[in-house]
């Protein structure tokens, strides 16, 4: 266990995985595009939900090659992390089982929201929060479900346009549970803590 610790605190794979958020980050609201395009102002902060959860863990990172920790964006970062790549996993293979198939982008969307959701958690014993970091955290994610499914500006799959009201009640236990992990990997007593700013 201790040897996957090391090999995450190297700055090598810090590097590694900066670059590959920033490319998945600019990729995901490209991706967006076509949505925002057509989105009020007012609400573009709030569409595209996954790449804005990778661009947290890009600050992260930043701070972690700098021997810092920026707590703020930690706790954005792993909430968001989990949240929304449990989320899109779930979203698109929902899509498969209505659709009776999915597509390679389908797969490859799936494997990458997976991988968002994981490195968000390993990371989380290099994380530094406190209750307040977290309380922020919680109104940002429960507002953009507002946003969401209340305004109607979730991140549009057709094919589940018929089960919004039952998409919209998983994602906000989707939130809590994110919320809960959090709490459990980062701030309750005891909880397993390693230091990379040395």
């Amino acid at each position: 266990m201790g040897y996957i610790y090391a090999l995450l605190a190297n700055r090598k794979i810090l590097w590694l995985l900066l670059i590959i958020n920033i490319i998945g980050t600019i990729y995901g609201y490209i991706w967006y595009g076509w949505q925002l395009a057509d989105t009020p102002t007012i609400f573009l902060p709030f569409v595209p939900d996954s790449p804005t959860a990778s661009l947290f863990f890009v600050f992260v990172l930043i701070a972690l090659l700098l021997k810092k920790n920026w707590p703020i964006f930690e706790a954005l970062a792993i909430v968001t992390l989990v949240k929304y790549g449990v989320w899109a996993v779930v979203m698109n293979l929902l899509v498969g089982i209505i659709n009776g198939q999915l597509d390679a982008v389908g797969y490859m969307l799936m494997l990458s929201h997976f991988a968002m959701a994981i490195q968000g958690v390993l990371y989380a014993p290099f994380y530094r929060l406190k209750p307040w970091h977290l309380v922020v955290t919680g109104v940002w994610v429960v507002h953009n479900e507002i946003i969401d499914y209340v305004f109607k500006m979730m991140p549009r799959y057709h094919t589940l346009d018929n089960y919004m009201a039952e998409i919209g009640y998983f994602t906000f236990w989707l939130s809590i549970f994110s919320l809960g992990i959090t709490y459990y990997l980062c701030l309750r007593k005891g909880h397993f803590k390693l230091d990379i700013t040395k």
